[in-house]
């Protein structure tokens, strides 16, 4: 019998980079790894894609060490650039590819003392007013970065569509991709703009290099679809098992706070699985368990390591039975979207205490 275990498909993380790789057939694949590969274990992701795509995308400078340490050698990219100055020489000499995306870095990679030359990405703001030069400063920056010694030329261009996966937001999405192809066209370096909702619905913003993320986990970036409606597979199922039942009266009051009252006699299961291993809190009464191949409801508060479940008063379950949370069989944009959140928070939000078994 086991507690929470977050089992991570192989198989079906490679399924779904050849789905990838039919919309952006001309394309090089930046597989996104950051975040601990979504949730889904850093290196256990990239070692598992080494064969089938040219480069990975991380936020953080130690997620890029680690895979090198690991035995990575394809290309890194840091999404967010570097954050201190002293960094630098490391990333240079791990030849570690930094986006740059403001005159602090582009003033920092200019006075840099390195064994080698930076590979570097000009991260322009194309509208998500996160990170990004800004349109007036950005022709400065290229020719400053394409003059200085300390970087390899030709540079890339890079940016990130903030709408792609909004639909009542056509007309920006459309305004972005276009910004971006008119910068593009004095570049003669990289060009990397589609994320995953790029890649699926917007072949204008199909660029030489694309980054998949959320969609090579087999869930969808849109609201009103699952990963299986694009032939993706869930790569991540979270499970655990019943622990104990309980016959309870029409009545009974269950769980903390006396969150649901029992409409009928019935037979609650408790389930290994809380907010401690990443479960949401929030998940209403009602949320769906799959168990012994039929939904059943949560019933009452999730408590830190244990959860409700209401197998109904004629139930044949019993202790040790398996119960799937999110994944094979229950879309975890369903759970998500019934806790009021997205499903990259559920996935990403998995704690360390969960096991892991790759498959």
């Amino acid at each position: 019998m086991k507690a929470a275990t977050a089992e991570i498909n192989t198989q079906a993380l490679k399924n779904n980079i050849d789905i990838i790789k039919t919309y952006v057939p001309g394309s090089k694949i930046v597989a996104v790894v950051k975040a601990n590969a979504y949730g889904h274990g850093l290196y256990q992701v990239a070692s598992a894609l080494y064969e089938k795509v040219d480069a990975f995308a991380v936020a953080r400078l130690d997620e890029a060490l680690n895979l090198r340490e690991q035995g990575i050698k394809k290309p890194i990219i840091l999404l967010e650039g570097f954050f201190n100055e002293e960094d630098l020489p490391f990333i240079a000499r791990s030849e570690i590819y930094t986006a740059v995306h403001d005159m602090e870095q582009l003033e920092a990679i200019e006075r840099a003392k390195v064994e080698k030359p930076l590979h570097c990405w000009l991260k322009i703001d194309i509208g998500m007013h996160r990170l990004g030069a800004d349109p007036q400063d950005v022709l400065n920056m290229k020719e400053r970065l394409e003059k200085c010694p300390n970087v390899l030329k030709p540079i890339g261009l890079i940016s990130h569509l903030s709408v792609a996966d909004t639909p009542t937001e056509t007309d920006y999405n459309i305004a972005q991709i276009n910004y971006f192809r008119e910068t593009a066209k004095h570049f003669s370096g990289d060009l990397c703009l589609s994320n995953s909702a790029g890649i699926l619905a917007w072949p204008d913003s199909h660029t030489p290099w694309v980054r998949p993320g959320i969609i090579m986990y087999g869930i969808s970036p849109f609201e009103d679809k699952v990963g299986s409606d694009f032939g993706l597979k869930p790569v991540m199922t979270l499970k655990s098992s019943i622990i104990a039942i309980r016959k309870v009266k029409k009545g009974a009051k269950v769980g903390y706070g006396a969150a649901w009252t029992a409409p009928y006699d019935t037979t609650i299961g408790i389930v290994a699985t809380g907010y401690g291993d990443g479960y949401p809190r929030v998940a209403p009464n009602g949320t769906p368990v799959l168990i012994n191949g039929k939904y059943v409801p949560t019933a009452g508060h999730v408590c830190m390591d244990m959860m409700f479940v209401d197998l109904g008063l004629n139930s044949q379950d019993k202790v040790g039975d398996e119960a799937i949370l999110w994944g094979k069989g229950l879309p975890v944009e369903k759970i998500a979207k019934l806790c009021g959140t997205i499903p990259y928070e559920l996935v990403c939000r998995v704690m360390p205490r969960v096991r892991v078994e790759l498959i």
